[in-house]
């Protein structure tokens, strides 16, 4: 078993609403593992940036999330994102402006990892998915 971390965890770690002990109180001794969606994610914020005191400190961020495992986005990983944009199409629910969330919980699933989140609407409809929510900060 495994974790997965949603974007909006590292970002509420990096701005201090949210303690990386509270994340070791979920995940224990099992590895938590990074995402090319999350390193993508970050990287598009802090591009947004134009303060470059905050824009430095995003980088420094980003530069402790990339010491955590990435695991990679396969064929595997795609079949997965596929089905269930389709089956959240079938059930007339959009996926287009998802489609980062539908990467990572369909990178989650392939591994059998729990993805934690506090975003737990952007995740409660998609079968197969483990999830930990955190209570928003």
């Amino acid at each position: 078993m495994g974790f997965l971390i949603d974007t909006c965890i590292w970002i509420d770690i990096e701005r201090g609403r949210l303690d990386r002990s509270e994340i070791y109180a979920i995940t224990r001794q099992e590895p938590v593992f990074l995402s090319p969606v999350n390193i993508a994610e970050i990287t598009y914020g802090i591009a947004l940036l134009s303060d470059p005191t905050r824009k430095a400190k995003a980088k420094d961020a980003l530069r402790c999330m990339k010491r955590k495992p990435t695991i990679r986005i396969t064929n595997e990983t795609a079949e997965i994102f596929g089905a269930i944009a389709a089956e959240l199409n079938r059930r007339g629910r959009a996926h287009a402006c998802r489609v980062q969330d539908l990467w990572l919980a369909s990178q989650a699933i392939q591994r059998d990892f729990s993805l934690i989140t506090a975003n737990a609407g952007d995740f409660q409809d998609l079968p197969g998915l483990r999830c930990v929510v955190l209570p928003a900060p």
